[in-house]
């Protein structure tokens, strides 16, 4: 029978509930268990995906092309889910599917409330995420802080589960604040305590509680905690900030979170730790023999969130080749009003991401030009690539015009168009090529040494492609297509073996986002390659 971990967060937000929710999932994947992980999101909004990245943050893209919250990239970061269009849910999706049902008449003309038809919603959505894995136990986290009048509903549909479910099938973890006072010299619990007393009054008793701190959490606070919540000292989890979030699961293993779980569900799993997860990540992570540092340069830098796949998978590159990545996070915008030369001096590695819109376009532009005229280890990630095919047909190939449809609608050579089946689409939502596709690598190519593979599948999010009449212009000049997705002869990967009239250490971009099938452990090939090309132009 499948069980179920409900995380909470209280206090503030951005305590890290998804992080934490994550290494839940991590160390119950330790003690052989087959996890699966489920965001609650109580914003109206059906998905992230129309959503400002200033807003929300990164959309994560999942292999069968739902736009998701970015802590789906964390739970699969972490463990070895992999998350679907189950795996995160909003409030607007409960509503719609709701209202869709009244107005097929699925109720039979009941009047249709908050209680019971919204929160039977949300638990269906459980179950669903529950049978289409057929994981032991489903990690719920619920999106927002106690209090807010959004999560309302998903909290009372998760008090709920436990009448439904049974007792020992159903566990509940608070993550808090514990703040320390610096002007006092001391460590806080009320606010603690008013988070679970908030909880307590909506009908969840936490059976277990989360601490973010500063500071290390006394035996003595901890019984106070244990007192005025009402859990078991031993339920107390000490969270303090981390070098690396991922130590994250092996702090909550060493404080045998695992086995108090394990305990309420009477469950009986062997006995393992996380040494080689210590050695292979955590150790490098933190204690790196090599430093690189890597230009991001995008449109959103300003929030930490807008490119936390990009960052992960970079610093994944990082511990794979036992060095620290130092990300130096540029505004394209900057680029263009003070020159890639003067922006970019020792930069080791050049990396554009996604995104959408004309605004810093140049930047991005002129910031590939620098990388390569001057030998600079580069990756292009779907906006990325298209910049690098605008700034090759501009330099190189003589098209001075060269832009695309999305900037200049009629560009004189759109080396860049939108997608035909895109021309008539009037909903934003949802309507982008999103999700995995197949790509074929060609032969020698600089992709097949680093996929080591012929045939790759990664995921998508984009409008706009390679416009194939160009192809032979630019191929001429030297730019190599060197992924292609067969089922169209769309271009997927492009690069250059070439620059400045020599070798490139390192020069690809590519159409879709391998940000998201990167792992600590098993870092994406195009990021691994990158950070190792740059390391080596560093002199490391």
């Amino acid at each position: 029978m499948t069980k179920y971990i409900f995380v909470t967060g209280g206090v503030i937000s951005s305590l890290g509930k998804g992080i934490s929710s994550a290494s839940i999932g991590k160390i119950m994947e330790s003690r052989g268990l087959k996890v699966s992980l489920v965001k609650f999101d109580p914003y109206i909004n059906v998905d992230p995906g129309t959503m400002n990245p200033y807003q929300h943050g990164e959309v994560y893209v999942t292999d069968d092309g739902a736009e998701t919250d970015l802590d789906l990239g964390h739970y699969e970061r972490f463990t070895s889910a992999v998350t679907t269009k189950f795996n995160n849910v909003t409030t607007g999706q409960i509503y719609n599917a709701v209202i869709s049902k009244e107005r097929r008449g699925d109720y039979l003309g009941k009047t249709i409330q908050v209680i019971p038809h919204i929160t039977n919603e949300i638990k269906d959505r459980i179950k669903m995420a529950a049978q289409a894995t057929g994981a032991d136990i489903v990690i719920v986290e619920i999106g927002g802080t106690v209090g807010d009048i959004e999560s309302l509903p998903f909290l009372e549909a998760a008090r709920q589960f436990r009448l439904d479910e049974g007792y020992s099938n159903v566990v509940y973890i608070h993550v808090t604040l514990i703040p320390y006072v610096k002007s006092a010299d001391e460590i806080k619990t009320k606010p603690t305590q008013h988070s679970v007393g908030k909880l307590r009054e909506i009908g969840i008793q936490p059976d277990a509680l989360i601490c973010r701190t500063e500071k290390t959490i006394s035996d003595e606070l901890k019984e106070k905690i244990s007192l005025f919540c009402n859990v078991k000292k031993t339920a107390v989890i000490e969270a303090r900030d981390a070098e690396s979030i991922y130590q994250i699961p092996i702090i909550f293993k060493d404080q045998g979170l695992d086995k108090l779980i394990l305990r309420h569900f009477d469950i009986h799993s062997k006995t393992t730790d996380l040494k080689d997860w210590q050695r292979k990540v955590v150790d490098r992570a933190i204690n790196p023999t090599h430093k690189v540092t890597i230009a991001v340069i995008g449109k959103y830098i300003e929030l930490q969130d807008a490119y936390k796949s990009i960052y992960e998978s970079l610093i994944h590159g990082g511990i794979f080749n036992d060095a620290r990545v130092v990300i130096k996070k540029i505004d394209s915008e900057d680029i263009e009003e003070r020159g890639a030369g003067n922006v970019l001096k020792g930069i080791s590695g050049i990396l554009v991401p996604g995104g959408f819109g004309y605004r810093g376009i140049e930047g991005k532009i002129e910031a590939i030009r620098y990388a390569r005229e001057n030998g600079i280890p580069f990756l292009g990630l779907c906006l990325g690539m298209q910049c690098a095919v605008i700034e090759f047909s501009r330099n190189v190939c003589g098209l001075k015009n060269a832009n695309s449809t999305e900037f200049e609608p009629k560009a004189k050579h759109p080396v860049i168009s939108l997608l035909a089946e895109q021309r008539h689409v009037k909903d934003m939502g949802g309507t982008m090529r999103l999700g995995a596709y197949p790509c074929k690598i060609k032969s020698g190519s600089l992709a097949s040494r680093v996929y080591k593979a012929g045939m790759i599948s990664e995921r998508h999010r984009h409008r706009y492609e390679f416009n194939n009449k160009y192809r032979a212009i630019l191929e001429k000049k030297g730019m190599v297509f060197s992924g292609i997705y067969p089922g169209k002869d769309l271009v997927e990967t492009i690069e250059l073996p070439k620059a400045a009239g020599k070798p490139h250490p390192y020069f690809i971009a590519v159409q879709y986002h391998p940000e998201f099938k990167s792992k600590p452990d098993r870092p994406h090939p195009l990021f691994r390659d990158l950070i190792k090309a740059s390391l080596k132009v560093s002199g490391c």
